[in-house]
């Protein structure tokens, strides 16, 4: 689980605004920072296969989050998309 602190700051990261915390983009970069963790505990934890169906459900609904945000503005995807460093 990603701490407080954390989010915190992936909040201020990323927000569009002062009192954004519901934006794609920032609903991107905290599922974001929820996978890496969650990677790093699946290295370690090989056979937990109950946070690896959690795994596969946040990289799904991160994808339709970066579908959504490409159909709506190309721009803004292409600026998180290199930010977060998410596709090679």
């Amino acid at each position: 689980m990603i701490r407080k602190e954390d989010k915190t700051n992936v909040i201020a990261e990323n927000r569009t605004h002062d009192k954004d915390t519901g934006s794609p983009e920032v609903q991107v970069a905290i599922l974001t920072a929820r996978i890496k963790e969650l990677t790093e505990h699946l290295k370690e934890h090989k056979h937990d296969n109950h946070s690896r169906r959690g795994l596969l459900k946040m990289v799904g609904k991160r994808r339709k989050m970066l579908d959504y945000l490409y159909k709506k503005d190309i721009e803004r995807y292409r600026a998180l998309i290199s930010k977060l460093g998410i596709r090679k």
